[in-house]
C-alpha cells in the first residue's frame, strides 16, 4: 500500500522520483507550445463551460487524452478538463451559467457539465493520500505538477489551457513523438497504485507505440503481473477489448504473452497469428460494407478453446451474455462454414444460426487459413469474400406450417407436436427449402399416420 501525506500538498520526494534516471533536471512549468484552435475547443458547447469558470478568474485546462490526441491530429472525443477549485465550487459555477451538473464521482473531485448532447467531465485536481492497488483515497490540490504527477503515463499528463498553451511537466509531447509509452516517475509504484495500469500500458503501446518497448515499464509490468487478480472482470475486459481493437494489436499480445502478464489474465490467448490475419482482414484487406472489427470476433480469433473454455473467459471477463453467446458459437462452431462447405450446409447455418454468425465464423475460418498460408490463390480469396456476400444478402425462407396445422390433422396438444413439425421442417431445410406448404402438410400427415 503506499501512502502519501493527506494535506492537500504534494510530497517533497515527488520530484526526485519523477526526474528520469539520466536527469537532474525538474519539470519545465513555462508552456512548451501552443494548440492552434481545434473544432472541439472553440464549439459552442465547449465555450459555455470555460466561460463559466472565466467568469469567475477560475483556471482550468484540458487534461489528458484530448490534450495528446489534438496533439497527434487524432479525432478528439471525450473532453477532461481539470481545476483547482473543489467540487462543490466547481457545480456552483456551473449551476450559476444554467449548466446541467451531474455529481458523477463527487468524493474524487468529479462533476458531469451536460450541454447539450455534449458531456464534460471536470475534476478537481488531486494527489494520492493512499491507494491499495484498485483504489486510491485522495486529497485536493492546486498545484498543477502534483496533479500531473499522479498519472499513468507521461503522454496522458499534458494538459492545455484554453488558448492552446501546453503544459507538459514530464516530457510527454517528446515520448509522443517517438512513440514511447513511459510511465511517471517509477513505473512500479505507478503500478502499486493502481494495477490496471499495468494492463493500460500495454493498450496505449497498441495505440501509441512504436518498438522497442520502454524497458523499465516493461519490466516493471513483468514483475507486477500477479496483481492483475486484485482487477474486477468488468475492468479486464474493458482493457482487453479496447487494445483488441488496435489496429494492429497481435504484436502486443505476443509481449503480453512472452512477458508472462496473460498468465494472469488470458491464458488460453495462444493464436496470435490468427488474430494477426484476423485484424488484417476486418480492417484493411476487404472492403465489405458488413465487416468491421469488432471485439469479441477478435478475442475469439486469439483463442485457443472449445465450447466450455470460452464459457468460462466469458464469465471470468463478466462478458454480456449475447458476447458470450458469440464467442461460444466461434469457440465451437456447430457448422463447417468455407468455401468448401456447399450452399446447402451453409444455408442451413445461416437459418440456424443468422447471417451475424456465419459472418462471424467465415472470418474465423479465413483468418485461421492465411496463419498458415499467407498467400492463397486468388479462387480460394474470392470464395471466401463470395461467402461473406451471400450472408449479407441471405433472407431466410419461413417453414410453412405451425402448431395449429398439426393440431388441425387431429394431433393432440403435448410434446408430439413439436416432434412432428420439426420432424417435417427437417426434411423441408435437406430438401432445400423446395416443398411448399401443401407437400409440407402432406409429409406432415404422412408422419402422423406412421405414429398411429
Amino acid at each position: 500500500m503506499t501512502k502519501h501525506p493527506a494535506d492537500g500538498q504534494a510530497p517533497d520526494r515527488w520530484r526526485e522520483s519523477l526526474v528520469r534516471d539520466d536527469s537532474l533536471e525538474l519539470p519545465v512549468t513555462e508552456p512548451i507550445g501552443k494548440i492552434h484552435p481545434q473544432p472541439w475547443m472553440t464549439a459552442p458547447e465547449t465555450r459555455v463551460v470555460l466561460d463559466a469558470f472565466a467568469a469567475a478568474g477560475v483556471e482550468v485546462r484540458f487534461i489528458g487524452g484530448c490534450v495528446r490526441d489534438a496533439l497527434l491530429k487524432r479525432p478528439v472525443r471525450d473532453i477532461d478538463i481539470a481545476s483547482p477549485e473543489p467540487p462543490e465550487k466547481v457545480m456552483a459555477l456551473l449551476l450559476k451559467a444554467g449548466i446541467k451538473v451531474v455529481p458523477t464521482g463527487i468524493d474524487h473531485g468529479t462533476v458531469t457539465a451536460v450541454v447539450e448532447k455534449m458531456l464534460f467531465e471536470i475534476t478537481t485536481l488531486r494527489i494520492d493520500v493512499e491507494t491499495d492497488g484498485r483504489r486510491a483515497k485522495v486529497a485536493f490540490t492546486d498545484d498543477w505538477i502534483a496533479d500531473a504527477a499522479r498519472r499513468d503515463f507521461t503522454i496522458n499528463a499534458m494538459s492545455c489551457a484554453a488558448n492552446g498553451d501546453v503544459y507538459d511537466y514530464f516530457k510527454g509531447l517528446e515520448d509522443l513523438g517517438q512513440g514511447t509509452i513511459r510511465f511517471v516517475g517509477n513505473a512500479r509504484e505507478r503500478i502499486d497504485e493502481d494495477v490496471l495500469r499495468l494492463l493500460r500500458f500495454f493498450r496505449f503501446f497498441a495505440l501509441f507505440g512504436r518498438p522497442t518497448p520502454d524497458k523499465d515499464a516493461l519490466a516493471a509490468c513483468r514483475e507486477k503481473a500477479s496483481g492483475i487478480r486484485l482487477l474486477s472482470g468488468e475492468r479486464v475486459r474493458v482493457e482487453i477489448f479496447r487494445t483488441l481493437m488496435a489496429t494492429d494489436p497481435a504484436d502486443v499480445f505476443q509481449l503480453m504473452r512472452d512477458n508472462g502478464i496473460l498468465d494472469h489474465v488470458l491464458p488460453e490467448a495462444g493464436n496470435v497469428g490468427r488474430l494477426r490475419m484476423m485484424s488484417w482482414l476486418d480492417s484493411r484487406a476487404i472492403r465489405i460494407d458488413s465487416v468491421a472489427a469488432h471485439p469479441v470476433r477478435r478475442l475469439a480469433a486469439l483463442l485457443d478453446t472449445g465450447a466450455r473454455g470460452a464459457e468460462a473467459i466469458a464469465q471470468r471477463l463478466k462478458m454480456a451474455n449475447r458476447q458470450k453467446a458469440r464467442l461460444v458459437t466461434m469457440a465451437a462452431p456447430s457448422f463447417r462454414i468455407d468455401p468448401g462447405a456447399g450452399s446447402h450446409t451453409v444455408h442451413k447455418a445461416l437459418r440456424r444460426l443468422g447471417p451475424a454468425a456465419v459472418r462471424d465464423l467465415a472470418l474465423l475460418n479465413w483468418a485461421g487459413e492465411l496463419a498458415v498460408t499467407p498467400r492463397l490463390p486468388h479462387s480460394r480469396t474470392e470464395g471466401w469474400i463470395e461467402l461473406i456476400n451471400t450472408a449479407d444478402s441471405w433472407e431466410p425462407p419461413q417453414f410453412p406450417l405451425r402448431g395449429r396445422d398439426a393440431l388441425a390433422s387431429g394431433v393432440r396438444h403435448g410434446p408430439t407436436v413439436g416432434t412432428l413439425l420439426r420432424a417435417v421442417e427437417a426434411g423441408w431445410e435437406d430438401g432445400e427449402y423446395r416443398a411448399d406448404r401443401d407437400d409440407c402438410l402432406e409429409k406432415l400427415k404422412s408422419l402422423i399416420a406412421e405414429a398411429g
